[in-house]
């Protein structure tokens, strides 16, 4: 309708036009350093546009070789995601060669050949091709000067993967010196102190911990880690426990499992009783199956008291297997045998545990009850990783050579 309507507009603009135009033509007379250009009216005009349309088509001649390298600069970016896509979709698929052959196909993307060339590196490895490996993880250092520390932060992640620990902690002291305190350096460094068993390494990170980008459970853990290595010396005293634990950042001390570590340390330090009174206040912020376990096992300055308050929990949380387990464990230190065989078999039946297991045994050993008592540290073994079983059959010499056996 639109259209329409212009093209009967331009049709009764034009008519008019013609009838004048026709009627009385016009003259034109161009003079310019002695030359003389005569014309009508309506040949100027047409020459005016013939000259607009020549200016035109030589600007567009001008400008097409760089409207073809757009053009194919487009074309390739185009080709170049959906090899990415391609490459991705194989790589998640397993399709590992394939994967690596369409990600560097062509250079990778245009506009971030480092995510490519990175997707390769880590196909490659798959693989078992090393050596491919570090020559896209090279390609993608190389992409440019932004994408540097992404690139040496995927080696040490590829290395680590690998199990190339050395090699993972001279990439992380590089990119340290490239970008210092670089948070997810920080969390990578952790990890490969933890899987090289270096303590002291680990436990000089833990001011740096907090501000690693990892989940909070793994970096709880890690933290966790750093902290059993080094309270787990036999050279511990009061003033080392304190100085380890102002090194951590607040967040940090307020963790269960890091909480349930400084207990357990006063507890050998015969500092039960803070001990005690700080799993106490922790457990009424948040209550923590890591904080009950180490709760029960302190041995504060009035053990009945404790057991009086493990009981009161109880009445909160009767079906809790981890208070149960103290509340066992306290009857134990308060020799209420028949209360302490309840509470683990009430124990056991919810969630059973080696280290419940373990307990059982025990206890049946005290009650001279030594076939139910070998049977309990069966049932633990069956269920605990081998150091677990390893200290379960020390602590079950009544146990079959047969079964003592088979834990090695």
């Amino acid at each position: 309708m639109r259209l329409g309507v212009w093209a009967l507009l331009a049709l009764l603009v034009g008519t008019f036009v013609a009838h004048f135009v026709l009627e009385d033509r016009g003259y034109a007379l161009i003079t310019f350093r002695g030359y003389v250009v005569e014309m009508s009216v309506p040949g100027l005009v047409l020459t005016l546009v013939a000259l607009y349309f020549a200016v035109r088509g030589i600007a567009a001649l001008a400008r097409l070789p760089r409207s073809l390298r757009a053009t194919a600069a487009e074309r390739r970016a185009r080709r170049g995601g959906e090899d990415l896509g391609a490459g991705l979709r194989h790589l998640l698929e397993g399709d590992l060669a394939r994967a690596e052959r369409l990600l560097t196909r062509g250079g990778g993307v245009d506009d971030a050949p480092f995510v490519s060339y990175l997707l390769a590196a880590r196909a490659a490895q798959a693989q078992g091709a090393r050596e491919r490996r570090d020559e896209w993880l090279a390609l993608a250092y190389d992409a440019g000067a932004d994408s540097q520390p992404a690139a040496l932060l995927a080696r040490a992640e590829l290395e680590l993967d690998a199990g190339e620990l050395d090699a993972a902690q001279s990439t992380l002291e590089r990119l340290e010196q490239l970008k210092p305190d670089h948070s997810g350096a920080v969390g990578l460094l952790a990890r490969v102190y933890r899987a090289k068993h270096d303590g002291p390494a680990l436990r000089a990170l833990l001011p740096r911990l907090a501000r690693a980008h990892l989940p909070a459970a793994e970096r709880d853990g890690l933290a966790a880690d750093a902290l059993r290595m080094e309270l787990a010396s036999p050279d511990l005293g009061d003033e080392g426990l304190d100085e380890v634990w102002g090194e951590l950042a607040k967040d940090l001390r307020a963790s269960p499992p890091l909480v349930a570590l400084r207990a357990r340390a006063l507890d050998r330090l015969a500092r039960g009783h803070e001990a005690e009174r700080e799993l106490r206040a922790a457990l009424k912020k948040e209550w923590r199956p890591e904080l009950v376990l180490a709760y029960g096992e302190l041995r504060g300055a009035d053990a009945a008291k404790q057991l009086k308050q493990a009981e009161t929990w109880l009445k909160s949380y009767p079906e809790d297997a981890a208070l149960l387990l103290t509340a066992a464990r306290l009857c134990l230190a308060t020799e209420l045998w028949g209360k302490a065989r309840s509470y683990l078999e009430s124990s056991l039946a919810l969630a059973p545990t080696p280290e419940s297991y373990a307990l059982y045994g025990r206890l049946l050993t005290e009650l001279n009850e030594p076939d139910r008592a070998a049977l309990a540290f069966r049932n633990g073994l069956a269920l605990a990783s081998p150091p677990a079983a390893e200290a379960l059959a020390r602590d079950a010499p009544q146990l079959a050579p047969s079964a003592a056996a088979s834990l090695r």
